[in-house]
């Protein structure tokens, strides 16, 4: 430890785990569950790929520009406080904004709960057995704010989503569907309900057009009448048309574009500042080398909160709340973690006074990408994966939902992906070395495409976790990679500079790509079309990226601080040893030829 207490590394590293920790717990109160939340607000899947990718561009854009104000007038530690209290502030106007459909929170409340609206004699079932008919997929557009009715041949899916066999009848609860998706024919006796199909039945996801037939029910004359779903493929059809003309459309889209920018421009330097300092804060000492263990304890937060958050959700969501739509907690409890980190990043390491270093390494580091084949190539790479995990990141969790999944089981899935990168992070400089980076490269994009082959034919509200266990390798050790080829290819001192404009610029660019398009994809075909072309565009690449590599020239610059640390222990007081050490070596020729 030093004397010094501006240099206390121990006490440096123990915040740094400490906010990395609170900081993952924040960011999974809210991230991983957020398209789900605006598909609650009643948000069509290409307003969601808007939103998203307005999220994902200002986070490329406006992270660096506020580190670089940060550092050249020394405001980082402000900055981060400034930063927490924006975001308490910021996430809570997601609340404010209106659904589309004011009682939609009341009928899911109701419905989980168990609460029905009709009261029947014991052995009368109010039953609507439902299929799919072959047909264009326009006809049901994906990101209607009800629960998306996803059927299997002619199946029945009871009042909590999960699915049941061609003979089981159970209830379908028309509490899901908002007020414009029933028709108010009080009294009415008998309600049309969709007769099953078999002929012809395709098993595709929100594919179809639902047949719609008078039928009688059951339904005791001193109970209320529920609503008739009348005209349901047509209702469905009209009000999944993207129609801005609709008032309430307009305010909730344009109040959630507005609520998520000013949010992303409060939390989007938060990450890349404390990042920046801590780094620095290493550096003036020469323990840079204990930093990379850091991002550790971010995963671990993540892990655990992802899980307790949606444990929260689903406890306690319709109890607090029970007059919105379903999440609203996720946001109150992102904006108490965020209260929480306030007094650690008070505590956290900033150095006091750093040397000058030049403020034109970000275009250095570009010239070099353009000038490197191998750089080139690795950014294309990045970008195409910040495009596919986008579409994962966005609506996967739709996906789960129409299956039936809970938002714990949802949280639970993306724990497992976590918690298989944190088993194998021990195993990643022998996996580097066996593999050799291209070849992680090639192995992580490969396992990214099956993920999402394997999303295209979910059957289930469990099958999503088994492939989940390969984002080990799709998300960590892919990145160990691509930041371990940076590390080769860049000059000394843009290491840093160079690994930041992968993760901003790049990765941060093809996810906003890949969301504006994917929303798109996802209304006029399906999800499961998305993740299929996904999965064909990453494999083409890989097979290109590895067609490539062996043919780009393999020259390695030299990284004289690695030398020097590997050349320590060799060092001799003999003039044999002397002259056996490269550097040495280096130095004298360069010395000899500049005075030749």
């Amino acid at each position: 430890m030093s004397a010094n207490p501006q240099w206390d590394i121990s006490r440096a590293l123990g915040v740094a785990r400490l906010f990395h920790l609170v900081c993952g717990v924040r960011d999974a109160c809210v991230t991983p569950f957020l398209t789900l939340y605006l598909r609650h607000l009643g948000l069509a899947a290409p307003w969601v790929g808007v939103l998203m990718g307005t999220k994902h561009l200002i986070a490329a854009l406006w992270a660096p520009f506020c580190a670089f104000l940060a550092k050249t007038y020394q405001k980082r530690r402000a900055l981060l406080i400034g930063s927490l209290l924006g975001s308490v502030g910021a996430s809570l106007l997601m609340v404010l904004v209106p659904p589309l459909d004011k009682d939609l929170g009341h009928r899911s409340c109701n419905d989980s709960r168990g609460v029905t609206a009709t009261v029947r004699p014991p052995g009368v079932g109010l039953t609507v057995n439902f299929t799919l008919a072959p047909g264009p997929a326009s006809n049901h557009p994906a990101g209607a704010p009800s629960r998306p009715a996803r059927r299997r041949g002619t199946g029945v899916r009871n009042a909590s989503g999960f699915g049941k066999g061609p003979g089981e009848s159970v209830r379908e609860p028309f509490s899901y569907l908002p007020s414009y998706f029933v028709s108010s024919a009080e009294g009415a006796r008998t309600t049309p309900g969709v007769h099953p199909v078999t002929s012809g039945v395709q098993d595709a996801p929100w594919e179809g057009a639902y047949q719609v037939v008078s039928t009688a029910l059951p339904l005791l004359a001193e109970g209320p009448v529920l609503g008739s779903p009348a005209n349901l493929s047509a209702t469905r059809g009209d009000t999944g048309a993207l129609d801005l003309s609709l008032e309430g459309l307009q305010w909730t889209l344009i109040l959630s574009l507005g609520a998520i920018a000013f949010w992303e421009l409060q939390t989007a330097p938060l990450e890349r500042v404390a990042d920046d300092s801590l780094y620095e804060y290493l550096d003036f000492v020469d323990a840079t080398d204990r930093y990379r263990n850091l991002r550790i304890w971010r995963l671990l937060g993540m892990s655990a909160g992802v899980c307790g958050i949606a444990a929260l959700v689903g406890q306690l969501d319709c109890f607090l709340m029970p007059s919105g739509p379903r999440g609203m907690l996720h946001f109150y409890g992102y904006s108490l973690v965020s209260t929480l980190a306030l007094p650690v990043s008070i505590a956290f390491p900033i150095p006091a006074c750093r040397w000058r270093e030049p403020s034109y390494k970000t275009v250095r580091a570009l010239s070099l990408v353009g000038g490197d084949p191998r750089l080139i190539l690795l950014a294309v790479t990045v970008f195409l994966i910040g495009a596919a995990t986008s579409t994962v990141q966005n609506f996967l969790f739709w996906h789960m939902e129409d299956h039936g999944s809970s938002e714990l089981v949802m949280g639970f899935s993306v724990s497992l992906g976590l918690l298989g990168e944190m088993l194998l992070h021990p195993f990643k400089t022998m996996l580097l070395r066996k593999l050799s980076r291209a070849g992680t490269v090639g192995l992580g994009l490969g396992c990214l495409s099956g993920q999402l082959l394997y999303y295209s034919f979910l059957w289930s509200w469990w099958s999503v976790l088994p492939a989940q266990i390969l984002s080990a390798i799709s998300n960590g050790a892919l990145w160990w990679a691509v930041v371990a080829s940076i590390e080769d290819l860049a000059t000394p001192r843009t290491e840093r500079p160079l690994s930041a404009m992968f993760r901003s610029h790049f990765y941060g660019g093809g996810a906003s790509l890949g969301s504006f398009v994917g929303g798109v994809v996802v209304t006029h075909f399906s999800l499961a079309v998305l993740y299929q072309a996904s999965c064909v565009v990453l494999l083409l690449w890989l097979v290109l990226f590895l067609s490539i590599q062996p043919k780009l020239p393999q020259e390695q610059k030299i990284n004289y601080s690695k030398l020097l640390t590997v050349e320590a222990s060799d060092t001799s007081d003999s003039e044999q040893g002397t002259e056996r050490d490269w550097l040495v070596k280096a130095m004298r020729e360069e010395h000899s030829d500049s005075k030749g």
